[in-house]
This record gives structure tokens, sequence and C-alpha cells, in this order.
């Protein structure tokens, strides 16, 4: 390798540079690459015409395009689009130990917001880190861990719609998707979900950049990843020091999904069950859950609802790298087939569907209100 003396300092001739360059394109292309191949990170638009042609087949067959908006009556089109993530968690107030401290900051000048999120960390005797969230959101967009009154600051002035203010709950997520058929004594879980957040080690010589085009996972994500990094993407990580790339566990916004089904015990499924029998007209969801260990989840211990999720919430242990695409699409069909069962119960109870129109309407608003929110 040569080198060169530039002002002083000991820099990298430029052959070396130009062998850097092709070689991050080449990584790039082979990231590319392994996203056409591996289907878990497809685009929706790819994924999902099997998953809405069983829908539609559904709704033939029980004779309602949208029966499976009767699937939770106590969340508006059974958490179709656009739910609000706080009147949910309201509704799982007799699950107290259970919940983060949370605070719905509404409409209003910044100045105000602030001081009511000032005000509410003062009185739960909160210290950064926080999250805040979109009250509306999907699929983890415009959540945000904050570190400092300024990151509060640019958030809240950014954001215009209706903000979560969360406690900051450490440790390992899990995601369990609880059913329940209306006259059932107790439901199940029918997935879990073990979440990771992705991490790369260090050699002492590699920048991030370079440790993330290197990485066999991390390279099919990597301009994500790199965003998210931007300020730290040039920096070289000691050898063995572990950088984690994201914190939000959220499989399209980087986290990595297993299948959890190990970890299901007869005491995790009782306390998910006492927590969601305690939401009246709920019977289908994901619960987003953050534990200090996975001891802790199966004993159904310390565990702390991030928030829950309706209807189109998935059964996410899909995203596993060891399950074939035939797998996926097995569960997703199961999944929508109990959404369409548990709201042909409910219809039957005098619950009326949404219409077809009433569903365009929420996305149509949903679009307009995501717009609103840091991305």
């Amino acid at each position: 390798m040569s080198f060169e003396m530039e002002s002083g300092t000991l820099t990298r001739t430029a052959p070396f540079a130009a062998r850097r360059h092709v070689n991050r394109t080449l990584r790039r292309f082979a990231g590319l690459l392994k996203r056409l191949l591996r289907w878990e990170f497809w685009p929706a638009w790819v994924f999902y015409p099997p998953v809405i042609a069983h829908v539609a087949y559904l709704g033939l067959r029980f004779r309602s395009l949208t029966l499976f908006t009767a699937s939770n009556p106590g969340i508006p089109a059974a958490g179709f689009v656009g739910e609000s993530k706080y009147e949910i968690l309201e509704n799982l107030k007799d699950a107290g130990p259970f919940l983060p401290c949370s605070a719905l900051l509404r409409e209003g000048s910044l100045d105000s917001r602030l001081e009511q999120a000032e005000g509410f960390m003062r009185e739960h005797n909160l210290n950064f880190p926080v999250v805040l969230k979109p009250d509306a959101g999907q699929r983890g967009s415009g959540v945000a861990v904050i570190r400092s009154s300024q990151q509060l600051r640019n958030y809240l002035g950014q954001a215009s719609s209706p903000v979560i203010l969360q406690e900051y709950i450490s440790g390992q997520e899990f995601g369990a998707f609880y059913v329940r058929y209306p006259g059932e004594q107790q439901g199940r879980i029918f997935s879990i979900t073990e979440k990771r957040m992705p991490v790369v080690v260090g050699d002492g010589r590699s920048t991030l950049e370079e440790l993330i085009l290197a990485d066999d996972r991390a390279v099919c994500m990597a301009d994500f990843y790199l965003r998210k990094n931007r300020q730290r993407a040039q920096e070289i990580p000691a050898r063995g020091e572990s950088v984690q790339l994201v914190e939000i566990g959220t499989h399209c916004r980087g986290a990595i999904f297993l299948d959890g089904s190990y970890t299901k015990t007869p005491a995790l499924e009782e306390v998910v069950d006492r927590i969601a029998r305690g939401f009246d007209g709920f019977f289908f969801g994901r619960f987003d859950i953050r534990v200090p260990s996975a001891t802790d989840f199966m004993a159904g211990k310390n565990l702390k609802v991030l928030e829950l999720n309706g209807v189109t919430s998935e059964a996410t242990h899909i995203y596993d790298p060891m399950l074939s695409l035939p797998d996926a699409y097995r569960v997703l069909f199961k999944q929508w087939r109990t959404a369409f069962e548990i709201g042909h119960e409910n219809r039957k109870r005098g619950v009326r569907p949404s219409s077809v129109l009433g569903l365009l309407r929420m996305i149509v608003d949903y679009r307009s209100l995501a717009r609103q929110y840091p991305q």
C-alpha cells in the first residue's frame, strides 16, 4: 500500500482511493442482487399481490370485502389504517403495570408543546432518552429516540400533528400476535417475533461504511443504514467494538426479525390474554413488547407494551430469513382467514363492517397526515 504526505498528514494515494470506490460500487451492486433474491426485502408491490388476492377471495366467500374491519369493534375499522395509538393505549389502562408512561402532545404552538412535554417528563421523573412517535403512524415511520432538549425541539418543530411522548424502555423486543374468537374464554398467541437490532463489529481498520457494505445482511439495507448513521459513517470503530445500526424494532427500518416461537409458554399466554381481555372490543392484533430478557418474557414478567397494532399488523415472524416464501404466504393466508372469521362472528353480534369507500377515505387521510411527521 502506498501513501503520500499532504499538508503534514499521511493520506492514502489515488490508486488506493480508486480501488476503494470500485469495491464500494461492487458491494452496493451485491446488496441490490441480494435484495432481489431475499424475499424479505421485496417491496410491498411485489410481495403483497397474492395476499391481496387471498383477501379478495375471502371477501367473496364471506360476502363482504371489508368484513375484517369488524374483527376489533373497539378500534375504528379494526385498526386498518390511521387509528390513534394513544387511544388504544388508553383502552389498555387496566394493564397499567405493563404500560410505559405516555402522553399525547396535540396540535399547538411549538412552545406550548415543549412546555407540555417537559412538564410531563418532570411529573413522571423521566430523563432523556424518551421516544416520540406519530399518534397515527404505520410501520415505524416517524418514530425517534430523543436524547436531548434540542432533539425534542427539532422533532416537535417538524411534526405539526399529534405526537406520542413515551418513556424509553430498554431491553429485548418481541412481537406477540394475539387472537381470540368472540365467545371464547381465553385467547391464544398466534405468532411471536424476536426482534434484534443489527450490529457490525469493528476491525480497527475499516470505516463504519465499509463494515456495513462488507456485512452479508447489512449490505441489503446499506442505503438506509448509512443514511441513519451518516454522521459517523467514516469513523473507524476499534477492533471488537460493536456498533448498533438502528434503534427502532421495525423490519422495514432495519431491524432483524426471527421466529420467537421458542419463547411461547403458558405463563406468557396467560399474561397477554389478561392484558388483551381488558380492552373491550379487541380480538385480533399484535402487541409490541420490550422486556429485560427472554427469560422474563417467557415468564410473563416485567413486560412493557410499547403499542398494540390492529387488523393490518402482521405475524412478523414470517420475515425470519429461514422461513420460505410459501411458508410466509401460508401464515399470512391463515392470519387473514382468522380476521374474516372473527369479523363474521362479530357481524352476527351486530357489528357493522366499514364500507370500501370509508376505507379509501382513511387511506387518503392517513397519507395526508403522514406528510406532517419527520421521516
